[in-house]
């Protein structure tokens, strides 16, 4: 079985998208960061996998994301970002799913061709990632069937790692390499994250 991640943050105002909200205020940031919640629903819904919404804070049950297309989940209270993605990978894991892609909600560009792609190389690789033109990623992915030593794998790729730096891709990429694992790179896209980013959505 295939399934996708979703990391969302509860759309809260002064919550979200702070480093948009420091040059357009809190109150647009929060529209901002409302229509790529809704562009990520359009973008995923469809897909013919499961699909698992792990929200920052809690499960809001009366938001736009239906619970028979998402299964509901509230992201664990780890140390930082690479914790709570290697506990939802952990919990994917354990759940028997063989090929997991986990996405965020920064990414206007992604599409379903992007997510196709992803699923479809993870037939003969390993690992998928896609780089972000920040220096992180959109997206990152593993083939569980594949890999004999996927707990080793989490733990590199996940734990113990600097995230505000711009080379954590690069990183990622490092780690599978060194751990023999064979990648596909996604095209590079986009997060929105600053106002400049965000002037099609401004």
């Amino acid at each position: 079985m295939d399934s996708l991640i979703i990391f969302v943050k509860n759309p809260v105002l002064g919550k979200v998208k702070t480093r948009l909200a420091a040059t357009v205020g809190d109150e647009v940031a929060l529209e901002v960061y409302e229509k790529l919640l809704k562009h990520t629903r359009g973008t995923t819904q469809q897909l013919p996998i499961d699909k698992h919404l792990f929200y920052s804070d809690f499960i809001d049950t009366a938001d736009k994301w239906a619970e028979d297309v998402y299964e509901k989940h509230v992201q664990t209270q780890g140390v930082n970002l690479g914790d709570k993605m290697y506990d939802a990978f952990r919990l994917l894991h354990d759940k028997e799913y063989e090929k997991v892609v986990i996405i965020g909600s920064d990414c206007l560009e992604l599409d379903g061709n992007i997510l196709h792609e992803a699923y479809a190389n993870l037939i003969e690789n390993d690992t998928v990632i896609g780089p972000a033109t920040d220096g992180g990623y959109y997206a990152i992915g593993f083939n569980f069937e594949k890999i004999e030593n996927d707990e080793e794998v989490l733990n590199k790729v996940f734990l113990g790692r600097d995230w505000s730096h711009e080379n954590v891709a690069q990183e990622a990429i490092a780690a599978f390499k060194k751990l023999g694992l064979k990648t596909h790179i996604l095209p590079e896209l986009s997060d929105i994250d600053l106002e400049e980013d965000a002037k099609e959505l401004l």
